[in-house]
């Protein structure tokens, strides 16, 4: 039997590979609306971040969110991941 392939997605904060489910996904929806998808379920574009704070401190001060979502993120969705980083 082959062994199950574990999906890899990049985390936008130390741009390494590493499986989907270390990972803290956070969406825009076809609406528009970015939020953090904890069951990795939502539709729309999703990106990745570590869960690790210094990799969140990456992502935000290099604006790769932004870039990946071709929108402005609020601070409200950083400190809601950075929440989600401390508690996790």
């Amino acid at each position: 039997m082959k062994p199950k392939k574990i999906p890899m997605r990049m985390c936008q904060g130390c741009t390494e590979m590493k499986p989907k489910r270390e990972l803290i996904r956070v969406v825009k929806s076809p609406e528009g609306e970015i939020s953090i998808d904890k069951t990795g379920k939502k539709s729309g574009r999703g990106a990745y971040v570590c869960d690790n704070i210094e990799c969140l401190k990456k992502a935000r001060k290099a604006r790769r969110l932004e870039k990946e979502f071709s929108t402005r993120i609020s601070d409200e969705i950083y400190d809601a991941l950075e929440k989600e980083i401390n508690n996790g």
